[in-house]
């Protein structure tokens, strides 16, 4: 049952992407994006109740369902920053990331059918978890903002100003508050994690690979952000920064 709603949401979240791209073509607004993307999320929570049933915890066992749950994540946070900034756009951008997410998890025998009960789960180790992995839903919304502004950086410099993407993409300052409070939002939670992570029980040097993946991932982004606090830096390179940094940090999950 849990891999039908995965299938529906991942059908879902493709439908929203192409169709929003094909309106998008012809110059217009995609305003049923976020109801797509509504239809979605529920489908995601469909997933995530059957599977959290099987597995008795957090569905956050395996690179297939980390890649999932943070696909909802994602969801999660463009339902809630996106009609907040009235950027409509962001759906469009959204909707393909959500969809290879769960694509990926999609290939065969990447999630076991009959995945087994989590046994020993405690406190520390199911907040680490949830809220790293709800960090990279934040830090993956602010990448996509990020694509955003380098597209329509891209296209005032080449003077493509009559095209229908950049009729209806949001004004640049927007763009940037956008991905700038997303990144501080993502660190918040990546914190937590991290502290989280340092409190649970480790059994072994590999316990802590995890640990020190994720502080690894949260300097780069301190590091980004204190940048542009102290020394500034122009809209292009602080977009650009936390592209690759979300890029870069996606090998934490080779960890796992």
């Amino acid at each position: 049952m849990d891999r039908w709603f995965l299938l529906a949401s991942t059908l879902f979240a493709a439908v929203a992407g192409v169709r929003g791209l094909l309106v998008l073509r012809h110059g217009r607004k995609s305003h049923w994006t976020v109801w797509w993307m509504i239809v979605v999320m529920i489908c995601q929570l469909g997933y995530l109740g059957t599977r959290g049933e099987m597995r008795g915890a957090c569905p956050l066992r395996s690179i297939a369902e980390i890649s999932i749950f943070l696909a909802w994540s994602l969801t999660l946070f463009y339902l809630l920053v996106g009609p907040a900034f009235r950027i409509s756009l962001l759906g469009v951008f959204t909707a393909p990331a959500v969809a290879l997410f769960q694509g990926f998890a999609l290939l065969p025998g990447k999630l076991d059918p009959t995945p087994a009960k989590v046994l020993n789960t405690n406190f520390w180790g199911e907040t680490h978890s949830a809220t790293s992995v709800l960090a990279y839903g934040s830090l993956a919304l602010a990448a996509v903002a990020g694509v955003m502004f380098l597209v329509l950086d891209r296209q005032l410099k080449e003077h493509h100003l009559k095209g229908g993407l950049f009729r209806n993409l949001p004004p640049v300052r927007e763009l940037l508050v956008c991905l700038e409070r997303l990144l501080w939002l993502g660190m918040v939670l990546l914190t937590v994690g991290v502290l989280a992570g340092i409190l649970m029980p480790h059994h072994g040097e590999d316990a802590w690979k995890h640990v020190f993946a994720a502080i690894g991932v949260w300097t780069g982004y301190v590091a980004l952000m204190g940048t542009k606090r102290v020394r500034g830096l122009t809209g292009r390179r602080f977009a650009l920064g936390a592209v690759l940094l979300f890029v870069l940090s996606l090998g934490v999950f080779a960890f796992v």
